[in-house]
């Protein structure tokens, strides 16, 4: 089996499970290429990425380019002789970069490819209601998440499951699959398969304001899992209409009650320390708020120093 010589880039919390996996393994990591320290903060605080930080305790060669396209860059990545690159959360490279490697670069995904190739493959399969998903290695081409299949593992999405509970198990099971890429074309074993785009292909767009606004007119079913899809990070938001006031607010825990009502979509009713707003074919019933400038709350806290006007509603 090679001793390969690894170029690992990643940058968010994501990436430091399959570094640290890579490590466990007693492979051969060569460099960490990371995003550059950014403030962060009202104090606009020197932030470094959760990658650096993990790599840095460990003592490895850490590269944080402005530019992955400048001559300094490539000429630092040719002098380390690097036999493959792996790619885990962190930005489009340039084809000098992914073409670089002996044996080429691969990206993990956290999704079953080619179903929701995008920025946030996680959270969309869970707001279009998936019952599964999974993670994928695969090596990088010219276009976003199109290159060719290495492995694959599947999972079941849980149906209370938030976006949150399932990153936590998506990289652990990412990382696991990203030593069995290498250990794959180490011993030089490794089979791959193109991307077959049969039937609706399910994209996994960048979350932006609009795309995560709660619309109560939709079903229970959609709204709970847009909400669950978007808990903890980045959170889903809707306008709260209390008697003169108008607040943003966000919205993370929830439940649902099916039930036939008449009421408005979006009206909220308040009663034995509960919180329910009408959807529609039932109640969407929140557990867990956040008002502007405060920190979220459970409903029960919120309902100790806030009062819903008979009228309130949420759009």
């Amino acid at each position: 089996m090679k001793n390969l010589r690894i170029l690992f880039m990643g940058t968010p919390d994501f990436a430091v499970q399959s570094l640290d996996a890579i490590l466990k393994e007693k492979m051969n990591v060569v460099g960490v290429v990371t995003a550059p320290d950014r403030p962060a903060g009202r104090g606009r605080k020197i932030n470094e990425s959760a990658v650096k930080t993990y790599a840095s305790k460990h003592g490895l060669n850490i590269l944080q380019p402005t530019n992955l396209k400048s001559e300094e860059f490539l000429e630092e990545l040719k002098s380390l002789d690097i036999d493959v690159s792996v790619v885990v959360a962190f930005r489009m490279l340039p084809e000098s970069v992914w073409k670089l490697p002996k044996y080429g670069t691969f990206n993990l995904h956290a999704s079953l490819l080619p179903q929701y190739r995008g920025a946030a493959p996680i959270n969309w399969a869970i707001i279009n209601g998936e019952k599964k998903t999974g993670v994928t290695t695969f090596f990088i081409d010219e276009k976003i998440d199109t290159g060719n299949i290495i492995l694959q593992k599947e999972t079941k999405i849980h149906p209370e499951e938030t976006v949150g509970e399932l990153h936590d198990r998506l990289q652990e099971i990412g990382a696991g699959l990203v030593v069995k890429t290498l250990q794959q074309i180490a011993k030089n074993k490794l089979e791959t398969q193109q991307q077959k785009e049969t039937g609706e292909l399910l994209p996994a767009p960048k979350l932006n304001p609009e795309n995560t606004k709660i619309d109560w007119n939709d079903t229970v079913d959609h709204i709970y899992n847009h909400i669950r899809g978007l808990n903890p990070y980045p959170g889903a938001w809707c306008y709260l209409e209390n008697s003169t006031d108008e607040l943003r607010v966000k919205i993370f825990g929830v439940g649902k009650m099916y039930q036939e009502h008449h009421s408005p979509a979006g009206s909220v009713n308040v009663n034995a320390q509960q919180i329910k707003v009408a959807a529609k074919n039932g109640y969407v019933i929140v557990k867990e708020i956040q008002l502007p400038g405060k920190r979220k709350m459970d409903s029960k806290s919120l309902l100790n120093g806030f009062n819903f006007a008979s009228d309130a509603k949420m759009r």
